[in-house]
Parts: structure tokens; C-alpha cells; sequence
């Protein structure tokens, strides 16, 4: 990446990161993204779709730029949403400790850098990239569905944080994380309907670039 950031936010004091392959972006995603905004009180969330996710080695992705584009066309009506390309232009494999070091090095000296995830990826977060860092860096929002077992969350997590990281982890409760981009692929695969799972343009373009099938 160059050294100017592809995303401008200097003035902005709390900034949500929002990682993911989004293979397809869906309203579960812009549904958690503005939940965690309107909580937080965060002046943007921007979305990074992925480039080279580890986690994902072997499997089927979506080239990058279609992904980028998805987002794109997903997020472009909300003035509080933005996409960057910083993943999708770093080479080789993409850690979320670079992504939030690339943030946090172009943000304003005192202000707040949240990452936003689902609840169950918070559960493998031990074995993220340099997590300690992570911490020190942001804190994260575990997007949970109602009647996420919160109990169960924290106490399995008490037993492998320190006091302090636990205390960066904040839940938050959003009614479509019951969407998957799983779901979407599988449906789109079967010939099934997937009208109001995701934005409209997004849904245009898969059948447009025939993705899934």
C-alpha cells in the first residue's frame, strides 16, 4: 500500500472497521455495520473485503475486485459507510493485525478504532495474528443473533483473556445475523430466491456476472 490512506478519516475521532470475504455482501452485514454505528456512536464504518484470507486457504473465493465491487454497490447510498482496497492491494495473505495497524497509523492522534465481527469469530480470535497487539489497538464488537447464549460467550472467553482484552470485547445484538453468505451462494447454486437477503444491486450483479452457479 502507499502511504496515503485509500479511505479519508483523519478528522474522525471513532472509526468501525468492518473485515470479511463478503462473498456476497448481505443486510446482515449492513444491518450489524449500522447497528454498531448508531450504539457506538462511530462517525463511519468502513468495510474491507479481504485479499489473500488465511482461514480461507484451499476453499473457493470470489475474485477480489468482484467482492470490492459488491461492497461497493452495496454500501455506496449510506454517507456513513465507505469501502477500502486496503486488503485487496496488500500482496500475499491478509492478517487483520496489518489492516488495523494500516487504520490506526492513518487516524487522528486519540481517536478510537473499533472492529467489527460476528460473535463466533471472537472465539477464535487466540489464534489471530499478533492478538496481543490487537488489542492494544482496537476494540471489538461481537455482533451476536437474539438469544445468543452472552453467558457462554463470556465465560469462555474469561478463561483465555486478560482482564483488559476481555474488557475490549463488547456484544451487541442484531436481528439479521441469521443471514449467511453461505446460505446466499448455496440458494443462488440451487436456483433458489435470494430477493431482500441482500441489497438489490448486489443481487443484480451476481445474476448479471452469473456468480454461484
Amino acid at each position: 500500500m502507499d502511504e496515503h490512506t485509500d479511505v479519508q478519516f483523519k478528522s474522525l475521532s471513532r472509526v468501525g472497521i468492518m473485515g470479511g470475504t463478503f462473498d456476497p455482501i448481505h443486510l446482515g452485514h449492513l444491518v450489524t455495520a449500522e447497528a454498531a454505528r448508531s450504539e457506538f456512536k462511530l462517525d463511519k464504518v468502513i468495510y474491507v473485503p479481504s485479499g489473500q484470507p488465511p482461514h480461507k486457504k484451499g476453499l473457493h473465493v470470489t475474485d477480489k475486485k468482484r467482492r470490492y465491487l459488491m461492497t461497493f454497490l452495496a454500501v455506496s447510498a449510506n454517507p456513513y459507510f465507505e469501502v477500502s482496497r486496503a486488503e485487496i492491494e496488500r500482496p500475499g495473505e491478509t492478517y487483520t493485525i496489518d489492516t488495523v495497524r494500516y487504520f490506526k497509523k492513518n487516524m487522528a492522534l486519540g481517536s478510537e478504532l473499533f472492529f467489527i465481527t460476528g460473535a463466533d469469530a471472537i472465539f477464535e480470535i487466540l489464534s489471530w495474528k499478533n492478538v496481543d497487539e490487537l488489542f492494544e489497538l482496537c476494540t471489538f464488537i461481537a455482533a451476536t443473533r437474539p438469544g445468543y447464549n452472552l453467558g457462554g460467550l463470556r465465560k469462555k472467553l474469561s478463561t483465555e483473556l486478560k482482564g483488559r482484552q476481555l474488557e475490549k470485547i463488547i456484544p451487541i445484538e442484531v436481528p439479521a445475523m441469521a443471514i449467511s453468505s453461505t446460505d446466499i451462494r448455496e440458494r443462488v447454486k440451487k436456483g433458489r430466491t435470494i430477493k431482500y437477503l441482500l441489497p438489490e444491486p448486489v443481487e443484480n450483479y451476481i445474476h448479471k456476472k452469473n456468480l454461484y452457479k
